[in-house]
């Protein structure tokens, strides 16, 4: 049974403003039941810290497959009036609690469907983390279980409440910076090296068949356990599924977007790590591409998403945002809290500022009952997480196809895209050699053009591309077909 905190006037001490229907249905001295699911960075440092400063919301359980994590409970103890969360390794053992209405995910990417689709089964909401998904299937599912069983589920694209991005685009559709088809999103963020490929033990406080859940149990190949996990497939989808779903979210906003392309295609590769260990024979354990671009083709309009893990400069004052081109000029948007608009010679015309409340805006439509209230739904996470996914498909079927850099260039030339190709690629050949990569002895490579169906969401083509719109799960961590749910 969903209960709800009382306060109109505390809540707007957390950023929110509550909407009528919202405040009538608040009831004196009540609380909603969280349960967190993944206490690392983002689940302590964000998700806990939103639920314990919002006064409608509990804390009731944490759960990790690490035991080291349940310290936290004590901690959350002595914030919430000494009600101390239970800990559980096992999130089935909190679904099957009254007590939780709400279920909030920050775990790794490999387990954020299924923990959303088993949470809506037993009639909770649910707050996942970005990407909503680890694959295309699992997308599907999360919407399909969101209408099944009437749940709000929010995903964490956060930029989707900032009234600085709210209002950009406003600006953008009404003709802002003129007629707009394209856009560019970016993720210049330094990511070193993550360590020697190797066998290193599991932690003994982790229940490694927990953790792994949907994916296939295998030895632990990178040095640090967790976090590292981001940039290794199996289990996370590299920068392009990390950053890419916030920056390819606000592109596909910009442009007006709700579909997938026609066909997408990827070049890049995993370079620089032996020029930043010095050692031309050493193997980075992640396996996820840290130089990518992807086009992305909708017919009149495109999206390229640029993915940059060595040191560079920005492009338009943005190292992560989205750069938007219009006929009368351009916007970027260079933070989660601030856009700014200029004119095609450069001068700066308007600025958008403001930060949201997320975690908010998913309680109010908790509260009402009307999963329409949300910022960033099932589909809208689907759809972008979706971007970063078939974008890493072409990708990985293209890695052994390593060509020089005069081969790439002509190949980007013959690419159908609203950006310069060529210019793109030479910018970034300039700054990965100037970093010090021999692109002759480690060269790039190029994946498949690949056309992609929207209305199937499958790829019509290339039978091995359409098999990694899933994966093969273990029992019994299967994420049901979209039927199924």
């Amino acid at each position: 049974m969903l209960t709800v905190a009382a306060a109109g006037a505390a809540a707007a001490g957390v950023g929110c403003v509550l909407p009528q229907q919202v405040l009538a249905k608040v009831g004196a001295n009540e609380k909603i039941g969280v349960c967190v699911v993944g206490i690392g960075g983002r689940g302590w440092g964000s998700h806990c810290k939103e639920w314990l400063s919002d006064p409608r919301t509990e804390i009731r359980y944490l759960c990790d497959p690490d035991s080291t994590k349940e310290a936290k409970c004590d901690e959350i103890a002595k914030k919430q009036g000494g009600v101390r969360p239970k800990f559980v390794t096992d999130m089935r053992e909190a679904f099957d609690d009254a007590a939780v209405d709400v279920v909030s995910n920050a775990s790794s990417n490999h387990w954020h469907a299924l923990c959303g689709v088993w949470a809506m089964q037993a009639k909770k909401h649910c707050y996942l983390e970005k990407p909503i998904c680890h694959n295309v299937h699992e997308g599907r599912a999360l919407v399909a279980a969101a209408l099944k069983y009437k749940m709000c589920c929010q995903v964490g694209t956060q930029c989707r409440s900032n009234p600085s991005n709210i209002n950009a685009v406003k600006f953008i559709h009404e003709g802002g910076i003129g007629e707009v088809k394209f856009a560019r999103g970016l993720c210049y963020r330094r990511r070193k090296s993550i360590g020697p490929l190797g066998n290193y033990e599991v932690p003994k406080t982790v229940n490694y068949d927990i953790w792994s859940g949907p994916a296939p149990i295998l030895p632990l190949t990178r040095p640090k356990f967790h976090y590292d996990w981001h940039w290794q497939r199996v289990y996370g989808n590299g920068d392009l599924g990390n950053q890419g779903p916030h920056q390819t979210d606000i592109a596909r906003w910009h442009l007006g977007i709700d579909r997938f392309p026609n066909s997408v295609i990827t070049w890049g590769g995993r370079l620089g790590y032996d020029v930043e260990n010095k050692d031309p024979n050493f193997v980075d354990a992640g396996d996820t591409g840290n130089i990518e671009t992807t086009v992305y083709d909708y017919g009149d309009k495109c999206i390229v998403f640029e993915t940059y893990g060595l040191d560079t400069a920005d492009v338009l004052g943005a190292k992560v945002g989205v750069i938007s081109y219009g006929s009368k000029g351009y916007l970027v948007q260079s933070s989660y809290g601030y856009s700014a608009a200029f004119d095609l010679d450069g001068n700066k015309t308007q600025e958008f500022k403001g930060d949201g409340n997320h975690f908010c805006n998913f309680l109010d439509a908790v509260v009402a009952g009307d999963p329409s209230l949300l910022n960033s739904d099932a589909l809208c996470g689907h759809l972008s997480a979706g971007l970063s996914h078939i974008g890493n498909i072409s990708y990985y079927l293209g890695e052994k196809n390593k060509v020089s850099v005069a081969e790439l260039k002509e190949q980007v030339k013959q690419i159908k895209s609203l950006d310069d190709n060529v210019a793109t690629l030479d910018r970034i050949v300039e700054k990965t050699e100037a970093y010090g990569v021999d692109l002759k002895r480690t060269p790039f490579s190029i994946g498949p053009l690949l056309k992609f169906d929207p209305e199937t969401e499958t790829f019509p083509d290339n039978e091995d591309a359409a098999a990694m719109v899933t994966r093969e799960y273990r029992s019994p961590f299967v994420v049901p077909k979209p039927e199924d749910v």
